[in-house]
């Protein structure tokens, strides 16, 4: 068992703490919400266990699936063990469904059927806004090479549709979410960060209720019983 040791960072949702294995680090996740950069803040009950427990069911659901993830070990409610990772500096965005920032950027009534699934890319910097990013960007600030931006859109792509088919049967909805990626010191990619309701839109199939940060986002009532039902869904408790 790795034993944790001196506080490594501090984000918005999470702490990472180091551990006496160099490969290995605990996240710790937080009650702390935050939307728009970090402008609007505020605290859900529950959150960081609940978001704890949804990204470990989902990242070993994707192991399964044959997608390379951080993931090790579950150490409570709150904390689990993962490998360290230097995280790639962008913010992998996979659209299903129009919401959010798209519908505004491109006049779409929220809820639309796209022809096809959207990949987007945003650099990962609250000071300017997340500002979307395309592959020329990221070769000329060195940020992925092309065959890791090629490797990436391929995991996204197989981890939305392995999602989507599995949160079908569980009558939710894969709107759009986010993903990030980190290198192993080896330099291989894998899944890194969460897969919860602050980083996916989760809608309820048939009545299209929202499921997920959007609710604290819009300020919209019982933020924290969306998450529980999430967990519901997917654990059972």
């Amino acid at each position: 068992m790795a034993v944790k040791m001196e506080q490594m960072y501090e984000g918005k949702a999470k702490k990472v703490f180091a551990t006496d294995d160099p490969g290995l680090c605990i996240v710790s996740y937080k009650d702390d919400a935050t939307a728009f950069d970090g402008k609007k803040k505020g605290t859900i009950a529950d959150k960081g266990e609940i978001n704890n427990r949804v990204t470990n069911h989902l990242m070993k659901l994707l192991s399964e699936q044959g997608i390379p993830t951080h993931f090790v070990e579950e150490l409570s409610a709150r904390e689990t063990l993962v490998k360290r990772v230097t995280i790639v500096p962008l913010e992998v965005i996979v659209r299903n469904i129009a919401a959010g920032s798209l519908s505004k950027r491109l006049g779409l009534p929220e809820g639309t059927k796209m022809g096809a699934t959207v990949l987007e890319f945003c650099y990962k910097d609250d000071a300017l806004g997340d500002p979307m990013v395309n592959e020329y960007h990221i070769a000329a600030m060195g940020w992925a090479s092309a065959e890791e931006l090629e490797t990436i859109a391929a995991y996204a792509f197989k981890i939305n549709e392995a999602l989507s088919l599995y949160l079908k049967e569980v009558n939710i909805e894969l709107i759009d979410f986010k993903l990030e990626f980190g290198r192993l010191s080896d330099g291989t990619l894998v899944l890194a960060d969460e897969i919860s309701p602050d980083t996916c839109r989760f809608w309820d199939s048939k009545t299209r209720e929202k499921l997920d940060k959007d609710r604290f986002r819009r300020d919209m009532d019982d933020i924290e019983g969306a998450y529980r039902e999430i967990l519901k869904r997917l654990i059972g408790q």
